[in-house]
């Protein structure tokens, strides 16, 4: 059958990937793991959507959404263990590491957009039942189960990104046992109504999930200070190195994902030495706040002309 089909090349296209010479010796083991969990969720989650249109099932699809979540949490935490090891072109001083927002805030409306048409379509077929096909139904739930399972034994670790990377499969792991209940229900009582009423739920949890991810994306893009960085106490931790006198043109805002980045003008006196109050603040960005990349311009008291700036 089709599902049968996608399912072998699905099966083919994860053995290619770990068999093909030097496809992922080069890369660390999380960056391994983060990819092959992330390849198994995609192609499952093509065979979900296709699922879902064959047997007439919006869980299937409101499932494949799901999956769509997990699987953008696992390329935003791919692209972060990617972040330390790409090459920067020439021409772009800061990367490309903006991408990833822009991919993940492109996904996020997706996301959004499909769950408002399951969310639709499920209300309408309360009322109005479609016909729908309870076994192949089961089969694919039963395998976006087992894709889910199979994801957390690989996501195990204590990296932030594999911890995050697992909350994502966790939660479709849930939505996946729903999906298995509802297709039982149906196959054995017949009650259609269980595969809108799993559908307008799983629909739902996406919301929040994809809501979230935007939010971040949004702010990363218009550099916003990261949301758990009090930027009050930065200035005042920067203002308590000895002999600093003032402290302007602060900046602080995310690259990307896990890479935080600031900038500001430092005013000492004429007798300080420049370089060891230079020394100070990287370190206290970097041991206090986990800032590695900081840029600071220190300037002697005598200096003005920097203090008018307009913006």
């Amino acid at each position: 059958t089709t599902l049968e089909r996608l399912g072998s090349q699905l099966v083919g296209l994860l053995r290619m990937t770990s068999h093909a010479p030097g496809a992922l010796a080069r890369v660390p083991d999380e960056l391994k793991r983060l990819r092959a969990s992330f390849l198994l969720v995609v192609g499952f989650m093509l065979v979900e959507i296709v699922g879902g249109i064959l047997t007439g099932s919006l869980a299937l699809l409101s499932d494949a959404g799901h999956m769509g979540t997990d699987a953008l949490g696992l390329g935003l935490a791919m692209a972060a263990a990617l972040a330390n090891r790409m090459q920067r072109p020439a021409g772009h001083t800061f990367g490309l590491y903006r991408l990833e927002i822009l991919a993940a805030l492109a996904n996020t409306v997706l996301l959004l957009g499909l769950a408002v048409y399951i969310v639709i379509e499920s209300v309408g077929r309360l009322s109005t039942p479609t016909p729908i096909q309870s076994g192949p139904m089961l089969a694919v739930a039963l395998g976006g189960l087992i894709v889910n399972v199979i994801s957390l034994r690989w996501l195990q670790g204590h990296s932030l990104n594999i911890a995050a990377a697992r909350t994502e499969v966790v939660a479709d792991l849930a939505a996946s046992v729903g999906v298995v209940v509802a297709s039982l229900i149906l196959a054995l009582t017949g009650w259609t109504q269980i595969d809108s009423v799993t559908a307008l739920v799983v629909g739902l949890l996406i919301v929040p999930r994809a809501w979230k991810i935007g939010r971040q994306a949004t702010r990363i893009l218009v550099q916003a200070a990261p949301p758990e960085l009090d930027l009050e106490r930065l200035r005042g931790d920067l203002e308590a190195i000895p002999g600093v006198v003032d402290l302007h043109d602060l900046h602080v805002w995310t690259l990307t994902s896990g890479m935080e980045v600031a900038s500001a003008h430092i005013l000492v006196g004429p007798e300080i030495d420049a370089h060891a109050t230079l020394d100070r603040a990287r370190g206290l960005l970097e041991e206090a706040y986990g800032i590695a990349h900081a840029t600071f311009q220190v300037e002697s008291t005598s200096h003005r002309n920097c203090l008018e700036i307009e913006w």
